[in-house]
């Protein structure tokens, strides 16, 4: 199989399970360390052309991460384009098995299984917590309703304040995360790269937890760890 994959979470799904099977991954996909693949773009904006050259057998895209245009120029190309929804964890559990299976792999692997064991035996939960979740400043950006990212934090014992919101991914002024008083700030390294010095600040009074964003929001062997890597990093904030 040549695959192509649009998507960081399954590109590195991928490159653990069928070594060599990547032909051509976006500018945002860093995991492994040593992935060897042409580079095609963003995961909003892909040079359709530099895809179609590349003659995959199967392109893998996500339904929030890339764009409809997008994926449909390629199946206009002739392209077979694989699309994952990814809400919760055992819908990212589900999806992972389907794309393995459609690029090849000979039967599920060691961790794909270690992270459904993992999820199933989860670490004791915070009691329960609420928060509010930024993915963006300039301007504030939080986790909405039904994310993965949100059912991640939900299956860990923190509510977010904003899952009933009707958007995904709010704006929200700064004063009102604040007003809503949340027992804790939950801060990811990415998509926007909070840091000690770049995040709490804004929330004076308030426990900031600073989060992996890759164990927080991917869908793949960072499955694996993610439970005790985010519940050891909200306990530590919350005491």
């Amino acid at each position: 199989m040549r695959v192509v994959s649009l998507v960081p979470s399954l590109t590195e799904a991928v490159a653990v399970t069928l070594p060599g099977a990547l032909v051509g991954v976006t500018d945002w996909c860093s995991h492994p360390a040593d992935l060897r693949a042409t580079r095609i773009g963003g995961t909003k904006n892909p040079a359709v052309d530099r895809i179609v050259s590349l003659a995959p057998d199967l392109v893998l895209a996500n339904e929030e991460e890339n764009r409809p245009a997008d994926l449909d120029a390629l199946r206009a190309a002739g392209l077979d384009v694989l699309v994952t929804e990814v809400r919760t964890v055992p819908q990212a559990l589900a999806e992972l098995d389907r794309v393995l299976t459609a690029c090849g792999a000979p039967g599920r692997p060691g961790w794909l299984a270690g992270a459904e064991e993992a999820w199933a035996f989860l670490p004791e939960p915070l009691e329960r917590a609420t928060a509010v979740v930024p993915v963006w400043r300039r301007p504030w950006m939080v986790l909405g309703r039904d994310t993965f990212a949100g059912d991640v934090l939900a299956r860990l014992g923190v509510d977010h304040l904003y899952a009933g919101h009707p958007e995904r991914y709010p704006r929200v002024p700064l004063e009102e995360l604040r007003a809503a008083a949340p027992d804790l700030v939950v801060l990811p390294d990415e998509p926007y790269r909070f840091t000690a010095d770049d995040g709490p600040e804004a929330f004076p009074g308030l426990p900031c937890a600073l989060v992996s964003g890759r164990h927080l929001t991917w869908y793949g062997p960072s499955l694996t760890a993610a439970p005790r890597v985010l519940a050891g990093a909200l306990r530590a904030a919350h005491r």
